[in-house]
């Protein structure tokens, strides 16, 4: 008998849901479908333990040069980097960790300015 498996809630970023959307729609399938697609071909390289696999977590982990990668380890590479910078932006504020430190941020706001934020609070929209 074949276990009924059930959807489970989750969250995911609205930039993410939007460029699933966007990727979805050019190869004809849902966001939803998009992000299983997406996820299924990273699981796959995930669990990959090749010998590419290996070099390109040997980088990661700064013991192999970046540039003695292929081109095609420096593209999984780069994704896997990217993927770590999306999960530490979403855990640290990190405009709020540099005030404590006493130092400015410059970031985008809500509505596309380049504003600095100080240490002090005070916030300051910077001229494009």
């Amino acid at each position: 008998m074949a276990e009924a498996t059930a959807d489970k809630v989750t969250r995911f970023s609205a930039a993410l849901v939007n460029a699933a959307g966007a990727e979805g729609a050019r190869e004809q399938r849902s966001a939803r479908q998009q992000l299983e697609h997406w996820a299924r071909v990273g699981q796959g390289v995930s669990i990959r333990t090749s010998t590419a696999r290996r070099r390109v977590e040997a980088a990661l982990a700064g013991h192999l040069p970046i540039d003695s990668l292929t081109e095609e380890e420096g593209v999984v590479f780069d994704a896997e980097v990217d993927a770590l910078l999306d999960e530490r932006l979403a855990e640290v504020d990190h405009v709020e960790a540099r005030a404590a430190q006493g130092l400015s941020s410059v970031a985008i706001d809500e509505q596309g300015r380049m504003v600095e934020y100080r240490p002090d609070g005070t916030t300051v929209v910077l001229e494009s």
